[in-house]
C-alpha cells in the first residue's frame, strides 16, 4: 500500500466506545497522525498533547461542522443501543443515522475527503431487522453523497471489555468464539482492537474509492498494521 507522506489531522466520533477507545490509543502512537480531535457530548478525562477534546451538542450540525474545521480525516464509531434509548426507535435513528448524516454532510462542505465508518455485518436496506436496516440506510447515505474516499467496516459481534454492562452480549462473547469456526467468516466475532487497528491502517492509505470490509479483510488490515508498527 502507498502511504501518505505528510501528517494528517483526524477527528473521532464515538471515542468513548469499545472500538473508539482502542482507536484513540493507536492513533496517539501513530507517527502519521499529528492531531486527534475527539468530538464528544460529555467531558472526558484525557490529557495528551496530541489530543484536542471538543465537547459539543451532537444534535446540532453547526457544532459538528465547527469541530471538523481542521481535520482531513474522520472516524465514525458512534452508535447507541435500544436499552440506552429506552426502546425509542426514532431517538435511536436520530443518534445513529442523524448524527452520521450531519458528519458526512459537514465533510462534503469542508472538503474532507476520507471517512472511515464502523457499520455491522448483515447491514441491509432490505432487512426486516430494525438494526440491520438502519445500518443499511447509514451505509447508503455515506456512499451516495460523493465523498471521495469512504471505508466501511462491517464487524460482527465485538470482543472486548465494555465500561457498561451488556449481559446478553457478554454471554455471546463467551460462547460464540468457541463455535465461530462453524460460521461464514463475515459473521465471526472479532476483537474491537483488531477493528481499531484496521481503521488506523486505512487512515494512512492512499486511494479514492468506496470500499466495504468484512471479517477477513479487517483481520488482514489489522495484521498489516501490526507488521508495520511492531514497536507498539
Amino acid at each position: 500500500m502507498n502511504k501518505n507522506s505528510e501528517k494528517i489531522e483526524s477527528a473521532i466520533f464515538g471515542a468513548t466506545g469499545l472500538i473508539g477507545q482502542k482507536l484513540v490509543k493507536f492513533l496517539k502512537q501513530s507517527s502519521k497522525i499529528k492531531k486527534i480531535n475527539l468530538v464528544v457530548r460529555s467531558a472526558i478525562n484525557l490529557e495528551d498533547e496530541k489530543v484536542k477534546i471538543h465537547k459539543i451538542d451532537l444534535f446540532k450540525k453547526s457544532e459538528i461542522f465547527n469541530s471538523l474545521r481542521s481535520s482531513q480525516l474522520v472516524f465514525l464509531t458512534i452508535g447507541t443501543t435500544m436499552s440506552r434509548v429506552k426502546g425509542d426507535k426514532e431517538k435511536y435513528k436520530r443518534i445513529d443515522l442523524g448524527i452520521t448524516k450531519d458528519v458526512a454532510d459537514s465533510c462534503i462542505e469542508l472538503g474532507i475527503e476520507k471517512l472511515i465508518l464502523v457499520s455491522s455485518s448483515g447491514a441491509d436496506l432490505k432487512s426486516k431487522s430494525f438494526y440491520l436496516n438502519l445500518k443499511g440506510k447509514i451505509e447508503k447515505y455515506v456512499t451516495d453523497i460523493n465523498l471521495k474516499s469512504v471505508h466501511i467496516l462491517r464487524p460482527s459481534l465485538l470482543l472486548g471489555k465494555r465500561s457498561e454492562k451488556r449481559f446478553g452480549e457478554r454471554i455471546a462473547q463467551m460462547i460464540m468464539p468457541k463455535i465461530s469456526f462453524l460460521m461464514p467468516s463475515k459473521y465471526r466475532p472479532i476483537s474491537a482492537e483488531d477493528v481499531a487497528k484496521a481503521m488506523v491502517q486505512l487512515s494512512v492509505t492512499d486511494g479514492k474509492a468506496v470500499k466495504t470490509y468484512h471479517y477477513r479483510e479487517i483481520i488482514d488490515l489489522s495484521n498489516e498494521f501490526e507488521s508495520e508498527n511492531s514497536i507498539i
